[in-house]
């Protein structure tokens, strides 16, 4: 399955059935077992040919931000919330489409022409924005989108410049594209790919993984914030799309195993893979559930550095995606 299938699906937290039907069906040819828990996680088991005392888990989580219908004006303009952490300023005059219909819309707030002084001054927040799909009124609306439905982006993935890639979702398919193709090789240490839900929300898929794994080393495969935007001092910028995979050796959810994090370090500069340290502890990602699971397990992040994460429009370099893979795959095989 390519990136772009993946990417253009729609998968926000809570609503992850498409993604998970279609991992599922890609996975199943390339492992001894897969299955999908109680939580929604697809958990893809390869047994190793070697004597099963080294079992790894490699893990990247199937959900998007996205938007969730709460009710309607009486003129018919939808009301909504985010689903994970999106920043409104991003949001207004997006494309969107809504529910089970896939009802087209667009995301509008009040013209600046008719906005206060002090209107223009401030970040319109969620009570200010609404979702418009052409309804005449509040009965129409709420027919078409009822509350609880989703809401999605509607833009396409598409390459561009020299190796960019743009699309929404690239946090996390990225990892989850990656993940089936890692598990198209051979170990001789079990492998469990776990492709998880809900990490935008709370790291909640990935909980229940751990506890249901025996694997005694997790590598999970992110996307993570570029800092290489405008005026950031140099100094400030955890990571840089172009130069490779970010190995990161701590952020808000997590600290890497000291000598897992030099094992990766030392494999990437031994195989010749690009790859940078993500110079900051911001964040966090499902490294914290797993660490803290069962009795605890090692546990390191590769990351894609991704700039306008969690937009429409998140843009990534081909090479540091292609670097993510080589190198969990390397390890893969040394495990």
């Amino acid at each position: 399955m390519d990136l772009k299938t993946l990417c253009e699906m729609n998968g926000a937290s809570g609503d992850e059935r498409e993604v998970r039907k279609a991992l599922l069906e890609a996975a199943k040819p390339l492992c001894s077992h897969v299955k999908i828990d109680r939580m929604g996680n697809v958990i893809a088991y390869k047994k190793g040919k070697g004597n099963g005392k080294r079992h790894v888990l490699f893990s990247a989580h199937m959900d998007e931000i996205g938007f969730i219908i709460i009710n309607a004006t009486e003129d018919g303009l939808l009301q909504f919330k985010p689903i994970g952490g999106v920043d409104p300023r991003v949001a207004v005059s997006k494309y969107v489409v809504v529910g089970e219909k896939k009802v087209k819309g667009v995301i509008g707030a009040l013209a600046i022409h008719l906005q206060s002084a002090d209107d223009r001054k401030r970040v319109l927040g969620y009570d200010n924005l609404f979702i418009d799909i052409g309804a005449k009124d509040k009965d129409e609306a709420l027919r078409e989108c009822p509350p609880g439905s989703f809401v999605y982006y509607d833009n396409d993935y598409q390459e561009f410049g020299m190796g960019s890639v743009v699309a929404k979702a690239l946090d996390d398919r990225i990892g989850c594209y990656n993940l089936l193709r890692i598990l198209e090789g051979e170990y001789e240490a079990d492998i469990t790919c776990a492709f998880v839900v809900q990490e935008e929300v709370g790291l909640r898929g990935a909980t229940g993984a751990a506890f249901a794994s025996d694997a005694d080393t997790v590598i999970v495969l992110e996307g993570t914030t570029a800092g290489d935007m405008g005026d950031v001092d140099p100094v400030r910028r955890v990571c840089e799309p172009g130069l490779g995979v970010c190995v990161s050796f701590m952020d808000n959810a997590s600290i890497a195993n000291r000598e897992l994090y030099k094992e990766l370090m030392d494999l990437a500069q031994e195989k010749g893979i690009a790859h940078q340290v993500k110079r900051g502890a911001t964040g966090g990602n499902d490294a914290g559930a797993y660490q803290r699971g069962k009795e605890g397990k090692r546990t390191c992040v590769l990351s894609v550095p991704c700039r306008y994460i969690h937009g429409p429009s998140s843009v990534v370099k081909l090479s540091d995606i292609e670097a993510q893979y080589e190198l969990a795959k390397a390890y893969a095989e040394q495990a």
